[in-house]
């Protein structure tokens, strides 16, 4: 049977792949979209940033989110027993957007691909790739969907939009290990908690647990709100053994979480990802560029997952339009480079969490206001705007900062 021909062979349907179909297909070329999962699915990752808004817009896809009337999100509030720290989106240093949305993935991604199929791009659902080879100047891929025959598929490039699925990192020996020890995520959809009220309602919670836990609430629109412990193993065999148990035990164990979630029903049996962090030795190739999660994944706590994927999906449809039509690009200095200044930037804030750096400045008896303005824009996404200190000497600012408040608050 002769190969299905394409310009581009997209891997993965979610946020990453929708946006760089999107956007290609602006450009006219001709796309296919090769998804593992039948959507709707569930998936984590379901507090946007708002940088993410502008990507969506980019791509036209925003109208298609807005239309779902999920939950604004207009800022985080980070709690450690009595200490709080609130930050809103109105009042960070860059200028961008003042909110998000909290968005049930399996809503939002449904979305996002319907949205791109509408443009006439085809999206095979329940079809995995399971060998790529690059000869010929073309990619040629082999799509296995259960009890068919293979499908063959010639394409001028790929791009691995596959999420924790890293097609591409798995089949060409690119993963590497990551520097990031390993740590888990328990976590469920509940019914009946506490919600603040008005604009503070849709704001995500970041509960630090007294343990060294720390703990997620994202609210939906549609009344049920995502709570999930992110811990070492260590810290979870201190709970009973029973996935539910395990995870009411130690919301309930935290003075914040606890006081919100006393009340709330499991709407399914907890999950579990552990060793979730991972890395590649590269992103780009002759015929590939990996997207999104298929390239490094750092953790959960800045809620970073979605605007990396939107960002790196933006500028890879970028440079890969103009080098289909033939024109010089750079994929290091344009691509790999752009995306790890992103990564890297988060980063810096990952490490500064974990070492509790970052909760010195959060929770600092005196902050400047300044300072938590740059932040603020970190935290909405804004991660390549340079002209922020806060981006551009981020590993440099953050331990000078912690030393700094320690320093004030000891006077």
């Amino acid at each position: 049977m002769k190969p299905t021909e394409v310009d581009v062979l997209i891997i993965g349907a979610g946020p990453a792949g929708s946006t760089a179909a999107a956007l290609l297909r602006q450009q006219g070329f001709q796309l296919l979209v090769v998804e593992k999962q039948v959507f709707p699915r569930f998936v984590i990752g379901e507090s946007l940033l708002p940088h993410s808004m502008d990507l969506l817009r980019e791509a036209g896809l925003l109208e298609a989110i807005q239309a779902r009337g999920f939950m604004q999100k207009f800022g985080a509030l980070f709690l450690r027993g009595n200490q709080a720290c609130g930050f809103d989106f109105s009042d960070q240093f860059t200028s961008g957007w003042q909110y998000a949305y909290q968005v049930p993935r399996a809503d939002f991604d449904l979305a996002l691909a319907d949205a791109v199929e509408a443009r006439g791009v085809p999206v095979l659902y329940g079809r995995q790739v399971t060998a790529v080879e690059f000869r010929d100047g073309r990619a040629c891929a082999a799509i296995e969907q259960p009890g068919k025959a293979i499908d063959n598929v010639r394409a001028r490039f790929v791009l691995d939009c596959s999420g924790y699925g890293r097609v591409l990192p798995r089949l060409l020996s690119l993963e590497e290990p990551t520097r990031f020890p390993t740590r888990e995520a328990l976590f469920t959809h509940v019914t009946h908690d506490r919600r603040p009220l008005g604009r503070e309602e849709g704001k995500i919670w970041v509960c630090i647990h007294p343990d060294g836990a720390w703990i997620w609430i994202i609210p939906f629109s549609n009344g049920k709100t995502s709570v999930g412990v992110v811990a070492t193993p260590e810290f979870f065999r201190h709970y009973p053994a029973e996935p539910q148990a395990q995870l009411r035990a130690a919301l309930m164990s935290d003075p914040n979480a606890g006081a919100r979630l006393a009340n709330v029903q499991f709407a399914f049996p907890p999950q579990r990802i552990s060793g979730y962090a991972c890395a590649v030795k590269k992103l780009f190739g002759p015929q590939f560029a990996l997207v999104g999660n298929a390239t490094e994944f750092l953790d959960p706590i800045f809620s970073s997952g979605v605007t990396l994927a939107l960002a790196s999906a933006s500028r890879a449809a970028q440079v890969l339009t103009r080098h289909l039509r033939g024109q010089p690009v750079d994929w290091q200095t344009e691509y790999s480079d752009f995306v790890m200044q992103g990564i890297n930037t988060f980063r810096a804030c990952v490490n500064a969490w974990y070492d509790t750096s970052l909760h010195d400045v959060f929770f600092a008896a005196h902050r400047d206001p300044d300072i938590m303005k740059q932040l603020c824009s970190v935290l909405a996404g804004y991660v390549w705007d340079r002209n922020n200190p806060c981006v551009s000497q981020l590993e440099r600012v953050l331990p000078l900062l912690a030393r700094i408040v320690q320093g004030r608050d000891r006077k």
